[in-house]
């Protein structure tokens, strides 16, 4: 399947550390909490723990948001819908946790607790202001 990520969009998620929004279902109901995370190539991973673990393994539909924006007006956001798999091994785990702690300025080790989440996006939009 083709990346449905636009190229421009795919720049925007990749430009800076910025927190995204990941938005799961729990009792058919929407919960959304920050995240920090890793794009490349269509795919995101976030590493997480507790309510949002837990809604990914119960129903795998998920939504991601990012959103850049200057003393409170904002610059571009980016939107991605997807199917969340929670990646139970270890050293991909600490692969990420390399690859996403380091880039907020944590330790790769820092979260030992969260577990990996990958995200296989099915679909995106982005707009810029």
């Amino acid at each position: 399947m083709a990346n449905p990520v636009p190229e421009a969009a795919e720049e925007l998620l990749t430009s800076q550390p910025l927190m995204a929004h990941f938005a799961t279902c729990t009792d058919e109901r929407p919960h959304v909490a920050p995240v920090w995370y890793h794009y490349d190539e269509g795919a995101v991973e976030v590493l997480t723990t507790g309510r949002k673990l837990a809604n990914v393994r119960a129903n795998p539909r998920v939504a991601i948001s990012v959103q850049k924006d200057d003393a409170g007006t904002a610059q571009w956001m980016v939107t991605l819908r997807g199917t969340a798999t929670v990646v139970e091994d270890d050293d991909e785990r600490r692969v990420a946790a390399e690859r996403i702690n380091t880039k907020y300025g944590a330790e790769p080790d820092e979260y030992p607790e969260n577990v990996l989440v990958r995200v296989d996006v099915g679909s995106a939009s982005y707009q810029t202001y």
